[in-house]
């Protein structure tokens, strides 16, 4: 209540925005009826044919492009999110313009001085009044030093941060909301997916870290050495202002430029291709947005990398299952895919894997006898990406963003080279990592570094195994089945079948221990035992004989021992 009460205005803007492109339902349904100024409506242009409408994905579009940075930006992070939601929302929200008008250059030079601690001209000999670029997040001026270098400045926006943690708390109570009342927010986890957008967001607000992301690339990048990283000039940079140096060159979708000037296209396309694998799978370190815009062709066949507030990272075992999930898609494998699938730790226990396999065999179909240079990496990713939303599987953020720099790449590399093929350049890098994972020398460093965790473990497994005999002995171990609702009538019959045989081999059991006492007792008084004048022991062995064989047989049958 507080938060609504502090934040009223922008709730009153969210809900009549919601109204306004035809998502009233949601305003009812997350009991924000009260900050609408106008009567309920439904939908929006309920006088129109259905087909004249704007579809959902496109008026979704719309509302966040409204609502400003904050919205247009969690929109564009979650259109990389291909396992979450449907194809044509994930292309709609890629369409989001995040082009807003320049700020006044008084607020650059303000901010630039509070967050340089001097005045701008004592910093900079020359700084251009007007950006060469603008977005909702910050704006680009070009500057230069004292010394003459030439450099560009990005400097944020005024009050950004807290209009952006303004808008992600009102979010995070709407989710958290939506996730109590509609089960699409529960099934979506759009609380999860709040948070992690959020956090990617916030990331981006930080020059700072966008410093360190360049220093890093630079230091790896230097085994790569037609790639070139722009200095970053620390004293001229915080957390709301970075000066790195100006590169100018000519965008590697420009294909008329770059022949003018004499580049060999495909050339280009596989030194471009042959860095992004590079970074991720020898670095694990890689450029999460690599645009157009953010490559460019410099002289002597050299490419420039820019922008680095969006990166990935790889962990060690993720890259090695990365690369044989590559390996399985270019050989047509659909074990080799759900194995390196379920490797990533994505398919979750109740999955239908029947459903699943056949899924992937269908997948596996569409590139059956299609010419490698043919096939598409990042739409083969992406398309999995979209079998595991049908599946409920549910993809690492990494991977996601994975997917979206492949896809990024293969769209810059078919400009350059429309016959040049990225997996060819990335099958060798996979299949480099694995042959390395599986070297002696490997194995004896992961030995080395997991040598303490294995001491430690021994050392306490004595402890734990007392902890767990005294509980057994207490009777306090609990065993818990989840069994999937198509399941339980299966179950149910195996239960059935399990209790029978039970209770079989306890009878069997008391009418062989009655057997042996009438022997014992016929033995003992030297009588034969007859009952009715009907020899009872050997019609009992007969009988007894029979209901063994019966259930060994029905055991053997059952394949189970």
């Amino acid at each position: 209540m507080g938060k609504r009460i502090r934040h009223f205005q922008r709730y009153r803007e969210i809900a009549s925005a919601f109204v306004r492109y035809g998502f009233g339902y949601v305003v009812k349904d997350l009991g924000l009826s009260e900050f609408v100024p106008v009567p309920y409506r439904p939908l929006r242009g309920d006088d129109k044919p259905e087909s004249d409408r704007p579809t959902i994905a496109v008026r979704l579009r719309m509302f966040l492009e409204e609502l400003g940075p904050t919205f247009v930006k969690l929109g564009q992070l979650a259109s990389t999110r291909a396992d979450l939601m449907p194809p044509e929302l994930t292309r709609e929200l890629q369409r989001l313009q995040d082009d807003v008008p320049p700020f006044p250059f008084a607020d650059v030079a303000r901010i630039v001085e509070e967050q340089l601690g001097a005045p701008i001209d004592q910093l900079f000999r020359e700084f251009d009044e007007f950006p060469v670029a603008a977005a909702s997040i910050g704006q680009v001026h070009y500057a230069s030093l004292p010394t003459g270098v030439q450099v560009a400045v990005k400097v944020q926006r005024p009050q950004i941060r807290q209009v952006v943690q303004t808008d992600l708390e009102i979010l995070a109570e709407l989710s958290a909301m939506a996730e109590k009342r509609l089960e699409w927010a529960r099934r979506y986890r759009l609380g999860e997916m709040t948070r992690e957008l959020g956090a990617a967001l916030l990331g981006e607000l930080d020059y700072d870290r966008e410093r360190r992301n360049a220093e890093k690339f630079a230091v790896l990048s230097e085994s790569l050495p037609y790639i070139r990283i722009p200095a970053v000039y620390r004293h001229l940079s915080s957390d709301r202002v970075l000066t790195m140096e100006r590169v100018e060159g000519i965008k590697l979708t420009d294909r008329e430029k770059l022949d003018e000037a004499g580049y060999d296209r495909r050339e280009l396309a596989g030194k471009f291709a042959t860095a992004i694998f590079h970074q991720v799978l020898i670095d694990g370190f890689f450029h999460g947005d690599p645009h157009p815009g953010n490559v460019l062709a410099l002289p002597e066949g050299r490419i420039a990398l820019l922008d680095f507030g969006m990166v990935g990272k790889l962990r060690p075992e993720t890259k090695v299952h990365f690369a044989s999930l590559i390996i399985a898609l270019r050989g047509q494998s659909t074990d080799g895919v759900i194995r390196a699938v379920e490797r990533l730790g994505m398919i979750p226990e109740n999955a239908d894997r029947h459903s699943l396999r056949a899924d992937v065999d269908e997948l596996r179909e569409l590139y059956y006898n299609v010419p490698l240079s043919e096939i598409s990496l990042g739409d083969s990713i992406n398309r999995l990406f979209g079998l595991a939303q049908r599946h409920s599987i549910r993809i690492p953020s990494e991977m996601t963003l994975l997917g979206k720099t492949l896809l990024t790449t293969e769209g810059v590399v078919s400009s350059l080279d429309p016959t040049f093929s990225v997996i060819k350049v990335a099958e060798p890098f996979g299949r480099q990592l694995l042959l390395d994972r599986l070297s002696p020398g490997k194995w004896l460093n992961r030995l080395s570094r997991q040598l303490p965790e294995y001491v430690e473990w021994f050392g306490e497994a004595p402890g734990k195994l007392r902890e767990l005999l005294t509980l057994a002995k207490q009777g306090k171990i609990k065993l818990e089945l989840s069994i999937p609702a198509s399941e339980t009538d299966k179950f149910a019959r195996k239960l059935d079948r399990i209790g029978n045989r039970l209770s079989f081999s306890i009878v069997l059991l008391a009418f062989s221990i009655m057997m042996v006492g009438l022997i014992i007792g016929s033995s003992i008084s030297h009588q034969h035992t007859m009952l009715w004048r009907i020899p009872a022991i050997e019609i009992g062995f007969a009988v007894a004989g029979a209901m063994f064989l019966w259930l060994i047989y029905s055991i053997f049958r059952s394949g189970r021992f």
